[in-house]
């Protein structure tokens, strides 16, 4: 049966890389802490994509990860070229959760998840959270 476009969800963005040497361990095999560097990367991607940057210079707002999970599946290895789509899987009025599949070729590498909330920071340092603003939410479309 074909799916709907409702049914669907939303299109991921793509993010596109090759792995470095300087990424991978002794054994040539990327280190699992750079797949949530990754995931990063594409979101950060996917910010300039929409017009924005989630660091602006002198912005009292911020956006603080509060949770983020990697389950593996296969290797990464240096010089493989792969893709990150990340896909936004909720949009609440303060945070915003990730899904990454990282693929390389019809290979799933790795699936990840990352939450973050949007806190405004006072002058003290303290953040308190804080609603999304709207021209974050048009530009992401969420």
């Amino acid at each position: 049966m074909a799916s709907s476009p409702e049914s669907a969800g939303p299109a991921p963005f793509v993010y596109r890389r090759r792995v470095e040497f300087a990424e991978t361990d002794m054994a040539g095999i990327v280190h699992f802490s750079m797949y949530f560097r990754y995931m990063e990367e594409a979101e950060h991607a996917m910010w300039r994509a929409a017009g924005l940057t989630i660091a602006p210079a002198d912005s009292a707002i911020g956006f603080p990860r509060v949770a983020a999970a990697f389950d593996f599946r296969r290797p990464l290895r240096f010089e493989d070229a792969f893709e990150v789509r990340l896909t936004v899987t909720n949009a609440g009025a303060r945070k915003i959760r990730y899904e990454a599949d990282l693929v390389r070729g019809d290979d799933r590498i790795a699936t990840g998840t990352m939450t973050m909330v949007c806190v405004r920071k006072a002058e003290d340092g303290s953040m308190a959270a804080a609603d999304i603003p709207p021209d974050i939410r048009t530009a992401l479309g969420i």
